[in-house]
């Protein structure tokens, strides 16, 4: 059992006045509308509906927080360690100006000056990283140095082998280029591949005093069974 186990939702807020003033460390999941953001945190948590996925690019416009918690040391209560946070997806393609502009108060003003931030997944489509609105937020990035930054690219399982390994490469080169704080991982949510690694990495980030519960998993995904719907 890990520690997202314990995940339950706790508030929304659609505005930065609106943000809880807990003081835990919070881990927040960013990607492009689609890229399997709402997925991922639904499967390291096993919840199948913790995270909520709009259909229609740039509709979801709330931030939400998701309680981590565990029992203390009498086993008498639980205590809150840490949050997980579903950032808004970036899909602008369909979003007129107004939503545009909200998403970047938001979203660019809870990355920018939440201090509870201690780490950052940025989920990409394996078979297109690095999209320009990926390359803003990594950018942006690089004014927090202090923030763990993870680059999870979801839908492994849709490319080769070949070209998994060449994915994995360059993304790894730019991490190395970046900075110490930043990590890279292969991941597919739809065939539940590198869960146990994506979970001792963000354990790691939020207990870094203790030893992770979940061992790792090797970085390379098995071959596509079938297409993703």
């Amino acid at each position: 059992m890990s520690l997202f186990d314990s995940a339950r939702f706790e508030i929304s807020a659609a505005k930065l006045s609106g943000l809880p003033t807990t003081i835990e460390p919070e881990i927040a999941f960013a990607g492009r509308s689609n890229a399997g953001k709402s997925t991922t945190i639904n499967v390291i948590t096993r919840k199948t509906r913790l995270a909520f996925a709009s259909k229609t690019p740039g509709r979801t416009q709330l931030i939400n927080f998701f309680n981590l918690s565990r029992k203390t040391a009498d086993g008498a209560s639980r205590e809150t360690v840490g949050h997980l946070v579903d950032l808004p997806g970036y899909g602008f393609a369909r979003a007129n100006e107004s939503v545009r502009g909200s998403w970047s108060d938001l979203v660019g003003g809870y990355i920018a000056h939440r201090e509870q931030m201690t780490g950052l997944v940025i989920v990409m489509d394996a078979r297109r990283p690095f999209m320009p609105t990926d390359e803003w937020l990594i950018d942006f990035m690089r004014g927090r140095p202090e923030v763990k930054m993870l680059w999870l690219l979801n839908k492994a399982d849709q490319i080769k082998n070949m070209e998994r390994s060449v994915t994995l490469r360059k993304a790894r080169e730019r991490a190395a280029a970046f900075g110490p704080q930043v990590s890279v991982q292969l991941f597919s949510g739809l065939k539940r591949e590198g869960v146990d690694q994506l979970i001792e990495t963000l354990e790691g980030w939020l207990l870094p005093q203790e030893k992770p519960t979940q061992s790792s998993e090797p970085e390379q995904i098995s071959p596509a069974q079938g297409e993703q719907p």
